[in-house]
């Protein structure tokens, strides 16, 4: 059922039951007090017919399986209404009786006017029903409040998340840095190594051919005076 249906359905059960109660009273008053309440009763059925206008328009504007039902409800609302009218012109025009009020003061039932039991019992059904909507109402506000407070936490999360992963994409960017200096320095160490190792073996070499000299002069010397 449209959530809009069931407002305009509320405020109208509540507005019809406090019609009744006031028929009932002005039955018991005279004079200007009987007056007030007759002007009562001609605005509540003003805003009782602007509901029931609100409902049918709500309710034709509905897909077809949904306005059916819901036409049906705006039938008995239009009778009841009707029942309210009739009692107001009994009021209006005095043809309500002192037993008539006696006994109606004594039932302190509305409905006892013209209102059937069935109607009562319906419009008691759709008030119920509608407090039950309005609880379901709530607790899906309710719900939907948590899950959105659920969301704002996950959100706030993700967030600190991502802060932490920046930080320490940072930190792996600086430590790539870091591992790039060192392999320059060590390739600089290599390369000085290795020139190194070729300036040892070179003077190495020469060593070797400077005693291969030495010692070939000092052969060649024994030689010569031992003959």
């Amino acid at each position: 059922m449209s959530t809009v249906f069931e407002g305009y359905e509320r405020q109208y059960c509540e507005l019809s039951a406090n019609l009744l109660k006031i028929c009932t009273a002005a039955g018991a008053l005279n004079g200007e007090q009987k007056k007030q309440k007759l002007s009562e009763i001609k605005g509540g059925i003003d805003e009782a017919e602007a509901l029931i206008r609100k409902m049918d328009l709500e309710a034709r504007s509905l897909q077809p399986n949904i306005k059916g039902g819901l036409l049906a409800k705006l039938r008995e609302y239009k009778s009841d209404l009707n029942n309210i009218k009739s009692e107001l012109k009994k009021l209006v025009s005095g043809n309500l009786n002192p037993s008539a009020r006696d006994s109606l003061l004594e039932s302190g039932m509305a409905d006892a006017l013209t209102v059937s039991a069935d109607q009562r019992d319906r419009l008691m059904f759709s008030t119920e029903r509608l407090n039950k909507s309005g609880d379901r109402i709530k607790d899906s506000r309710r719900t939907m409040l948590e899950t959105e407070e659920l969301g704002v936490s996950i959100l706030s999360d993700l967030h600190s998340q991502r802060q932490s992963l920046l930080h320490a994409h940072d930190t792996l960017h600086g430590v790539d840095d870091n591992i790039g200096k060192s392999k320059k320095i060590l390739s600089n160490m290599s390369k000085r190594m290795n020139k190194n190792k070729c300036l040892i073996s070179t003077i190495v070499v020469v060593l070797v051919l400077i005693i291969g000299v030495i010692l070939y002069f000092k052969l060649s010397k024994y030689f010569n005076h031992s003959k």
